[in-house]
């Protein structure tokens, strides 16, 4: 029965923000210029428009990290990036890392209160399926090698994670350390770099990930051969 009324309540929540987009000018000409701004890959521009509302910049980047988190495609690493540019790298580590927690935690109660198909219509049912497998496989393992990996959709995961029976504070803490090396990281670099160099840090950071990637596939790998093993022993 709650999980009944959750649904209600996003759906209703979701139906008054879709009123308000197309009722007020202001606020749909808002929406589709940050939708623009996160989609030009430029992370000059992000840097830019977050810069522009001065005192409330800091909140303004939490809110553009949520909804790159809810709305998919878009990059949130480009908000990362521009987070350190503006607020050094510390700073803008900590505001990145705190917003995409709240996102993904949106994600995974969104998809809890609705279910799998209205999931599948709103993120894409080609999302969900990219990352199904290795749930299968994995389980909450999986959530902290897809957050390692910037290619990976990051609210795929997270909506997914909320169609499974993982706990709330399993996925939550999943994420929060599985996400943590790579906020750290593309903080530090992107506070210093700027320009054609980003994006080429932004290529050695992918192969860097990918490289911890392979390192946790094989220690999984390893697990299932002994326990295999272990289980012929047993059976032998």
């Amino acid at each position: 029965m709650k999980r009944k009324y959750w649904k209600w309540y996003v759906i209703g929540a979701a139906a008054v923000l879709v009123a308000v987009y197309f009722a007020v000018p202001t606020v749909r000409t808002y929406v589709d210029h940050a939708a623009a701004v996160l989609g030009s890959a430029d992370v000059g521009a992000v840097v830019d428009f977050i810069r522009s509302y001065g005192t409330y910049a800091a909140v303004i980047s939490f809110l553009l990290m949520v909804f790159s988190s809810v709305i998919a495609p878009l990059p949130a690493f480009l908000i990362t990036f521009a987070n350190a540019a503006i607020f050094g790298w510390w700073q803008g580590a900590i505001l990145s890392w705190s917003s995409a927690m709240a996102g993904a935690a949106l994600c995974f109660f969104i998809a809890r209160a609705l279910g799998r198909d209205a999931v599948e219509k709103y993120a894409g049912k080609g999302a969900l399926a990219s990352v199904e497998g290795y749930f299968q496989k994995y389980g909450r393992n999986t959530i902290l090698v897809c957050r390692l990996l910037p290619f990976v959709s990051f609210d795929a995961v997270s909506y997914f994670a909320g169609l499974t029976s993982i706990g709330f504070w399993s996925f939550f803490l999943a994420t929060g350390v599985g996400q943590l090396p790579a906020t750290i990281v593309y903080s530090y670099v992107g506070g210093m770099l700027t320009g054609g160099v980003k994006y080429f840090v932004t290529a050695l950071l992918c192969i860097f990930a990918l490289s911890i990637l392979c390192v946790i596939a094989k220690g999984l790998y390893n697990d299932r051969q002994a326990k295999k093993a272990a289980g012929e022993k047993k059976n032998g």
